[in-house]
C-alpha cells in the first residue's frame, strides 16, 4: 500500500527557521564569495585591457599615411600605407605619458582633423594639411598649452632615421645622428661667443631618411635640443608650438617637394665673377697705412712671381682699424694684375659698428631700457650693446626707415668712393635682445634680425658677402662660412663636407669657406699634409679662400699644386657650378649634393659624410683621415657608371670600392659617365 505523503501546506514557521538556520553559518562565506567575484571582474576588465586592447590606435588617416598613438610611450607615430611602414615616431612632452589613447568624438571633421585635450594641461591638434606635390602628404601639428607653466617638447626619435638640416654646429657631422648639444634658443649664433651654440645658417626644417620633413613655423619661438643617437626634441619657448609633418617615397622626393620651397620660387644669384676668384688673405705689417700698402704690393708681386690667378685680397681687424683712421672704413681689396694698381672693396664688420657719429645713435640703434626705469625718459635712448671679438657694438635699428636708409647710403658712398666691388658683412648674427635678457620686438623674434637685415643689403647689388643665413637663401648674397681649426676633427678639416652639405641642402649654395689649412687659432697651418688634404677640397666648393700662402708652409710641390688646382677650380668646377645654379634658379635643387641623393633607398648612402656630389654628374671623395692613402668609396646610382678622373676605370653605381688607393697628390673625382 503505497505511502501516502501530506499534501498541506508547509507550515511558515518550520520553513523560516529552517532558512534562518542556513543562513547564519554561511553568512560571511557568502560575502567574501560576492568581494573574491567583484575582484575577479575587476581583474578580468584590466586584463582585457591590457592583453586584448591593442597599444597603438589610428588617430588619423591619410591616403599614404597614417598617424598612431602609443599609449606605451607617449608617443606619435607615422606609419606609411598600406603596409604600415615605420616612419617617425614622435615622443611627448610636458604631457602626461599615461594618459589613455585619445578619444575619437573631440574635433573630429569628416576625418580630416584630430583634437585631443589633457586637462589642464595643453590641447593637440592634429589636421591632414594641403600637399605640395603629388605623391607628398602632410599633416599639420598644433600643439596649446592650458597653462602658462607647461613647456612643450616634441622628441622626434633617431632609431632607424637619420636626420639633417636644422642648424650648423661647431664640429658639423652629417647626418646630425651623432651630434649633441644642450637645449638652448633656435638661433643664428657667433661660436667665438657660444662654441656649443647654433652657428651662422640655419632654417626651421629637417629632413628625415624616411621621407619625413619637418617645417616649424616662423612665427613660433623655439628651443632646439640633439641628444646623440636618440632623439632631437623640438619646444615651444613661447607656449606655442606648431610644425608641418610631411611624407615622400623617399628622402630625395622629400626635399624636392618641401626643402626646395623654403624661401620660396623667387631666386637670385649672387656676382658668380667672385666664383673664379681666389681670396688672399693679407697678413702682413699693419702699422700704420704705407706700411700696409707696401706689403699688399709685395703680396701682389709674390702672387704674379708665382704665377698664381688673380683674385681678392683680404685685410685683418688691426689692418682695418689702421685705415679707417686714414680713409673710410675698408678690408676687402679686389686684385688685378694691373702693375701697381689695387682695387678696394669695402668690409662692415662688427654687426654693423662702423664710426657711427654720435648724434646718429637714437634714431638709428636699438634702445635698451633694463634697469633703467628710474632715469629720465630723455637719457633711456642708450644703444642696444653687443660684442664683436672683444669690443663693444651697437646694434642698427633695422626697423627703423630712416635708420636703414641712412645706413645703405653710407654703404654706397663708401663703395663709391673707395671704387670697391665687392662688400662684406660680418657680426650680425645672434640676437642682442635675447643676450641682454631684453625681449625683443614681436618682429625680430628669433633670427628676424639676419633676415630682414640680408633683405635690406640686397639693394646694394649682387656683389655682397654676409656672415648669416636665416630665411634668406634665395637671396643674389655670398655667405661666409665660420673659421675651422686648424686640425684633423670634425672642428676642423672633418667639418668641411659636412657644412658644404649643411649649407647647400638649406639653399646657401653659394658660399665662401674658410681658408685652406683652418684659420680660427691665427696660426700658420705646420701640417703640410693637412694642408694639401684642406687645399684638394676647397679646390671643388665655390669659392677658394687662403689665409696662409703655400710657399710660406709647405715645400715648392705644394706651391705648384695649389697653382693646379685654382687652374682646375677655374677650368673644372666653376662651369659646374654654374650650370647646376641655373638648375637651382628653377627648381631649388642643392649645387652640391649627398650620396643618398642618387641612391634615396639605400641605407649605406644615409651616413657617408666624406663624399659629395656636384649636381648629378661628379663625385668628389677626398681623404680626410691624417695618415692615409687609401680610402672606401660609396658610388651612388645603381644603374649608373663612374669614370675615375685619374685612372679612367669605370665603376658601377650602388656599389663601394673597398680600400681604394689614393696618393698624397690625389683626389679621387668620379665623373657619371650613364
Amino acid at each position: 500500500m503505497p505511502i501516502a505523503r501530506p499534501t498541506g501546506r508547509i507550515p511558515e514557521a518550520a520553513w523560516t527557521s529552517g532558512i534562518r538556520e542556513l543562513t547564519e553559518p554561511w553568512k560571511g562565506a557568502l560575502g567574501c564569495l560576492g568581494v573574491a567575484v567583484f575582484f575577479a571582474m575587476t581583474i578580468g576588465i584590466i586584463s582585457w585591457q591590457a592583453l586584448e586592447q591593442p597599444p597603438e590606435e589610428w588617430v588619423l588617416r591619410g591616403r599614404a599615411s597614417g598617424m598612431l598613438w602609443d599609449r606605451r610611450r607617449g608617443a606619435l607615430l607615422l606609419r606609411a600605407l598600406p603596409m604600415g611602414r615605420p616612419l617617425v615616431a614622435i615622443t611627448v612632452g610636458g604631457v602626461p605619458a599615461s594618459e589613455p589613447p585619445p578619444p575619437r568624438d573631440r574635433c573630429w571633421q569628416d576625418g580630416m582633423e584630430f583634437c585631443y585635450a589633457w586637462e589642464e594641461e595643453a590641447e593637440l591638434r592634429v589636421s591632414l594639411q594641403p600637399t605640395p606635390a603629388p605623391g607628398t602628404e602632410c599633416y599639420g601639428v598644433r600643439w596649446t598649452p592650458l597653462r602658462p607653466d607647461v613647456m612643450l617638447k616634441d622628441c622626434f626619435s633617431m632609431v632607424n632615421v637619420s636626420w639633417y638640416g636644422g642648424a650648423s654646429l661647431r664640429a658639423q657631422r652629417w647626418p646630425l645622428n651623432s651630434a649633441e648639444s644642450p637645449e638652448q634658443p633656435f638661433v643664428s649664433g657667433d661660436f667665438s661667443k657660444n662654441p656649443t651654440g647654433y652657428g651662422p645658417v640655419l632654417e626651421r626644417y629637417f629632413l628625415g631618411s624616411t621621407g619625413v620633413t619637418v617645417t616649424v613655423a616662423p612665427d613660433v619661438p623655439l628651443v632646439l635640443s640633439l641628444e646623440s643617437h636618440w632623439h632631437f626634441c623640438l619646444g615651444g619657448a613661447g607656449g606655442l608650438l606648431h610644425y608641418d609633418l610631411c611624407i615622400s617615397p623617399d628622402i630625395t622626393t622629400a626635399h624636392r617637394h618641401v626643402g626646395t620651397q623654403l624661401a620660396g620660387p623667387a631666386r637670385a644669384l649672387p656676382d658668380t665673377t667672385l666664383l673664379g676668384s681666389p681670396i688672399w688673405r693679407y697678413d702682413g705689417p699693419v702699422g700704420s697705412a704705407a706700411k700696409i700698402k707696401r706689403g699688399l704690393r709685395s703680396l701682389s708681386r709674390r702672387l704674379k712671381r708665382h704665377r698664381m690667378q688673380e683674385g681678392v685680397l683680404a685685410l685683418g681687424e688691426h689692418g682695418t682699424a689702421t685705415l679707417a683712421a686714414t680713409w673710410p672704413a675698408s678690408l676687402l681689396f679686389n686684385w688685378e694684375p694691373r702693375g701697381e694698381e689695387i682695387l678696394t672693396c669695402m668690409h662692415c664688420t662688427g654687426a654693423n659698428c662702423g664710426a657711427i657719429p654720435s648724434s646718429a645713435l637714437h634714431p638709428a640703434f636699438f634702445g635698451s631700457f633694463k634697469g633703467l626705469t628710474s632715469i629720465p625718459h630723455h637719457l633711456l635712448q642708450i644703444p642696444l650693446l653687443t660684442t664683436w671679438k672683444g669690443q663693444l657694438c651697437a646694434r642698427l635699428n633695422i626697423t627703423n626707415e630712416a635708420a636703414l636708409s641712412w645706413y645703405l647710403s653710407r654703404a654706397r658712398g663708401l663703395t663709391h668712393k673707395l671704387g670697391a666691388t665687392y662688400v662684406i658683412f660680418e657680426g650680425a648674427e645672434g640676437n642682442a635682445f635675447l643676450e641682454q635678457a631684453v625681449s625683443p620686438p614681436a618682429e625680430l623674434a628669433g633670427d628676424q634680425y639676419a633676415e630682414m637685415l640680408a633683405a635690406a643689403l640686397v639693394a646694394l647689388g649682387n656683389a655682397t658677402i654676409i656672415s648669416v643665413g636665416a630665411r634668406s637663401s634665395h637671396l643674389p648674397l655670398f655667405v661666409q662660412m665660420s673659421p675651422l681649426h686648424s686640425d684633423w676633427s670634425h672642428a676642423g678639416l672633418k667639418g668641411l663636407i659636412p657644412s658644404t652639405l649643411h649649407y647647400s641642402l638649406l639653399g646657401y649654395n653659394f658660399f665662401i669657406p674658410d681658408a685652406v689649412g683652418g684659420s680660427l687659432a691665427g696660426d700658420t697651418p705646420r701640417d703640410p699634409e693637412l694642408y694639401v688634404r684642406w687645399l684638394q677640397i676647397v679646390t671643388f666648393l665655390p669659392v677658394m679662400a687662403f689665409s696662409t700662402p703655400p710657399w710660406l708652409c709647405c715645400d715648392s710641390w705644394v706651391l705648384n699644386l695649389t697653382r693646379q688646382c685654382i687652374q682646375r677650380h677655374r677650368d673644372f668646377v666653376v662651369p659646374l657650378i654654374i650650370k647646376y645654379s641655373e638648375e637651382w634658379l628653377s627648381s631649388g635643387y642643392p649645387i652640391f649634393r649627398p650620396a643618398w641623393w642618387l641612391s634615396p633607398m639605400d641605407p649605406t648612402a644615409f651616413t657617408v659624410e666624406d663624399e659629395f656630389l656636384i649636381g648629378d654628374e661628379v663625385l668628389v671623395a677626398p681623404i680626410t683621415e691624417k695618415g692615409q692613402t687609401w680610402r672606401d668609396i660609396y658610388l651612388p646610382g645603381e644603374g649608373c657608371r663612374w669614370r675615375d678622373t685619374n685612372s679612367a676605370r669605370v665603376f658601377d653605381g650602388g656599389t663601394v670600392l673597398r680600400n681604394y688607393s689614393v696618393s698624397l697628390e690625389e683626389v679621387p673625382v668620379f665623373v657619371k659617365t650613364s
